[in-house]
C-alpha cells in the first residue's frame, strides 16, 4: 500500500468511526440473534484484556461498551450498530479463573455455532494483552477460530504499558503465531486504549472491511 492509499484509509476509518454508534440489542441466545442484515465485526479476548476499552476508543465514545471491575461478567453477545454502516458485536470475555462456568460452556456452544453460522460475520479482532504470556485459553480460541473457518486478526492491547525492546519481541511472537494459524490474518495490530497508539490503524482495517459489500 502506497503512503497516499495509507492516508486515505486512515481518514476513511476516522469518518467511518465519527459515525453515531449505538447498542440495539444483546442476547444469550442463538434463537435470539438479530437479523443478519449487514456486515458485523466480533470482538473477542480473555476477560481483563481491555476489550471494551477499545472498543470505546474505536468509537470515541467513554461508555459505550460497559467495563467492569469484575472480569468475566459479560455473558452475552452485544450488538452495537455504526452508522448503518457495521455491526459492532462484543462477545464474552473468556479464560478468567472466577468465570461462571456457564461462561466456558458458551464459548464451546452458543459462541462457536454464532461464529461458525452467520453468515455477515466479516472477521472476529481477537485481543491479546502485551504485558503477559499467552495462555492456554487464547490457544484454545484461536483453535475454535480456526475450526468455525472465521478470518480473525489478532490485535495487542495495553502496548502502553509495554517497554519498546519487550513490545517488540511480544509483537515478533504474535507474527509468528499468526503463521501457524489457517484462519489468521497475517498482519498484527499494536494498540493501546489509554495513548491512542494504534487506534487509527485498526480503524483504517475495519473500514476496508465495511467496503467489502459495497
Amino acid at each position: 500500500m502506497t503512503p497516499e492509499e495509507h492516508a486515505t484509509w486512515i481518514e476513511a476509518g476516522r469518518h467511518l468511526f465519527a459515525q453515531e454508534c449505538r447498542f440495539f440489542h444483546a442476547t444469550q441466545t442463538l434463537e435470539h440473534l438479530p437479523p443478519a442484515e449487514g456486515p458485523e465485526l466480533a470482538f473477542a479476548g480473555r476477560s481483563n484484556v481491555g476489550k471494551s476499552s477499545l472498543v470505546n476508543a474505536l468509537t470515541g465514545r467513554k461508555s459505550l461498551a460497559r467495563t467492569s471491575g469484575q472480569p468475566g461478567r459479560t455473558r452475552q453477545l452485544n450488538f452495537f450498530d455504526l452508522g448503518g454502516r457495521l455491526v459492532l458485536v462484543d462477545m464474552p470475555g473468556y479464560g478468567y479463573a472466577e468465570a461462571a462456568k456457564q461462561v466456558k460452556q458458551d464459548w464451546q456452544g452458543l459462541m462457536f455455532e454464532y461464529l461458525r453460522g452467520r453468515p455477515t460475520l466479516r472477521r472476529v479482532v481477537l485481543l491479546l494483552d502485551a504485558r503477559i504470556e499467552l495462555k492456554e485459553s487464547d490457544d484454545a480460541v484461536m483453535e475454535l477460530l480456526d475450526r468455525a473457518a472465521v478470518t480473525y486478526q489478532l490485535v495487542l492491547t495495553k502496548a502502553d504499558a509495554v517497554k519498546p525492546p519487550a513490545l517488540a519481541r511480544k509483537q515478533a511472537e504474535i507474527v509468528a503465531l499468526a503463521r501457524l494459524h489457517p484462519a489468521a490474518h497475517m498482519d498484527v495490530l499494536t494498540t493501546s486504549s489509554e495513548t491512542g497508539t494504534g487506534i487509527p490503524e485498526l480503524r483504517a482495517t475495519l473500514a476496508e472491511l465495511a467496503r467489502v459489500i459495497e
